[in-house]
């Protein structure tokens, strides 16, 4: 199992000499201050005296309580640091992130986490550039291990929900959460749990306004299981993109599928189909026979190649997400819709809702997991949805027309 460390002596007194400098600083400021309200031309002499006297004793006072300060908020940062991390080989990375040493012979977990979050900023704006509206920033931190940025827009000028979240996730992995893995990795006995694990990835999911504007979503992971020296004992990076109309446009659909395969045809000619495939199955609501969408690509436990090859295709996907995507929401967020085409938007919220709370893998995962942020894992959700007894759309409907597809998924390009 891998250990907590204290960092080394080196990075303790650099921590230390920055508490008691910015302390100093602080003191140092409030001396300017007070120097200033001592210049007026009618205090006397004698007064002057008097309170430049006092003063020095507050300088004097301040400068100490400063001091005590700056290091009680560096035993505070070094404890923070204690319980942050949950093993020795994570204390280098902490060293790496605060030098911003982040290269090309880094470890992938600090590799992948430097990529999500720029692939993070970038969407967002591009986002806002065509919501009009700015997402509220939540940045948060886990106590048995990680941290994260949110980015949700709620009642937007395009998006009723979009939420564009980054996760660093460490720590110990229970054995229910191992059971989620077992069928994958049979290696991992939950008997002999928990086990040490890092998770980083992006997650994004877009719930447009109009009905006939598709919601979109998007998951890009690494993760890693540890051994006691620190080094993965077992890594994967896994994820995908599908898209989820509510109204069918072949247009649409073969635009999303050929960004993805264009993607993944830089990598492996083989993958586009495969996974393509996979997305298919997996995004399916098996008490309802039909897929959730009309699908795009998905992979799990993909690590049969250099971890290098694997994370430059992840890469390329994650970039994909733009052009994927962008150009369909701009065609479709102003067209005219009726109040019937709403009520099947909301009805078709409602099978993504019951795909993500009874089938989807992940956020299983993610609730098991210690420290769950539930409002992460549950952002995915739309803001309104619907659900309706016995309902079924008319024949030669568009509304039958898509039921038809999802029932028997079709090949796009």
């Amino acid at each position: 199992m891998w250990k907590t460390k204290l960092l080394k002596k080196g990075t303790d007194s650099m921590m230390f000499r920055v508490a008691i400098r910015a302390s100093a600083l602080r003191a140092a400021g409030v001396s300017r201050n007070l120097s200033s309200s001592s210049s007026s031309p009618l205090r006397s002499a004698a007064a002057s005296s008097s309170f430049n006297q006092r003063r020095n004793y507050s300088l004097w006072g301040l400068l100490a309580a400063s001091s005590l300060i700056g290091s009680i908020s560096y035993y505070q940062y070094k404890t923070w640091l204690q319980n942050k991390v949950e093993c020795g080989a994570l204390d280098e990375d902490i060293r790496i992130r605060l030098k911003g040493e982040v290269t090309d012979s880094s470890p992938m977990r600090l590799r992948m986490e430097q990529f999500v979050k720029s692939l993070q900023k970038k969407i967002v704006s591009e986002l806002e550039a065509v919501d009009g509206k700015k997402f509220q920033r939540d940045a948060w931190e886990r106590a048995e291990g990680g941290d994260g940025i949110s980015y949700v827009l709620q009642e937007g000028n395009v998006f009723e929900k979009a939420g564009v979240l980054v996760s660093i996730v460490y720590g110990e992995l229970p054995s229910a959460a191992v059971q989620q893995m077992k069928s994958r990795h049979e290696d991992l006995d939950p008997e002999n749990g928990p086990f040490p694990f890092f998770a980083s990835g992006i997650s994004i999911v877009l719930h447009p306004h109009n009905p006939m504007a598709p919601t979109i979503h998007l998951n890009y992971r690494y993760f890693e299981i540890g051994n006691e020296d620190g080094t993965p004992r077992i890594w994967w990076f896994g994820g995908g993109s599908d898209l989820t109309p509510a109204y069918l446009f072949d247009e649409d659909a073969t635009h999303f599928h050929r960004v993805l395969k264009d993607a993944c045809d830089k990598h492996d000619p083989n993958y586009y189909p495969k996974f393509k495939t996979w997305c298919d199955k997996y995004f399916y609501l098996k008490h309802r026979q039909e897929a959730r969408g009309i699908g795009g690509i998905f992979f799990d436990d993909q690590n049969d190649r250099s971890p290098e090859k694997l994370f430059n295709f992840v890469k390329d996907c994650g970039n994909a997400f733009l052009p994927s995507y962008i150009p369909i929401v701009k065609r479709r967020k102003d067209m005219p819709f009726t109040k019937e085409e709403k009520l099947w938007q909301q009805l078709r919220r409602g099978r993504y809702v019951e795909f993500n709370l009874v089938w989807d893998r992940g956020t299983k995962f993610g609730l098991q997991t210690p420290g769950s942020r539930i409002e992460s894992i549950l952002v995915s959700l739309p803001l309104t949805a619907t659900w309706m007894y016995n309902h079924s759309p008319l024949a030669n409907s568009r509304e039958k027309q898509l039921i038809e597809v999802l029932k028997n998924p079709k090949d796009w390009i």
